[in-house]
């Protein structure tokens, strides 16, 4: 399940969310759908970094019951970004969620081996989605 507070217009796929989510976890998923001044303060908040970003995650105590984390991605990132690479809303966003998903389940792309650019590549196939985050920032 997710449970999803949109501060935008953009109405997401929630049923290929969910199916993103259940290739992967059985846990539930708080999603937060914003505007880059309201990530700027959350990444403020939390990570002392005083800029706007794309995709934030917030993973949770590992307990029964208890959702995976919280996602959080900035719409108006995912529509520059989508404009600039050519590419659908949805793309980006989905892109930006799976991004976050992998987090929440422990991947971190900053001090791993490539595991997680490598599941990335792995659901953007599965899921016929085009470059992902991780990919087209290395190259």
């Amino acid at each position: 399940m997710i449970d999803i507070d949109n501060q935008t217009n953009y109405t997401p796929k929630i049923e290929f969310l969910t199916t993103v989510i259940d290739s992967l976890t059985n846990k539930d998923i708080e999603l937060i759908i914003t505007s880059n001044e309201t990530i700027q303060q959350i990444n403020l908040d939390h990570r002392g970094i005083d800029k706007a970003t794309d995709v934030l995650s917030f993973p949770y105590e590992d307990m029964p019951m208890t959702p995976l984390g919280s996602i959080v991605i900035s719409m108006d990132f995912v529509r520059s970004k989508a404009d600039e690479l050519g590419h659908s809303l949805d793309d980006e966003f989905s892109l930006l969620f799976i991004h976050g998903l992998l987090h929440l389940l422990g991947y971190d792309h900053e001090c791993d081996n490539g595991e997680m650019r490598q599941k990335e590549e792995e659901l953007i196939n599965k899921f016929s989605l085009p470059k992902s985050l991780i990919v087209r920032t290395e190259g």
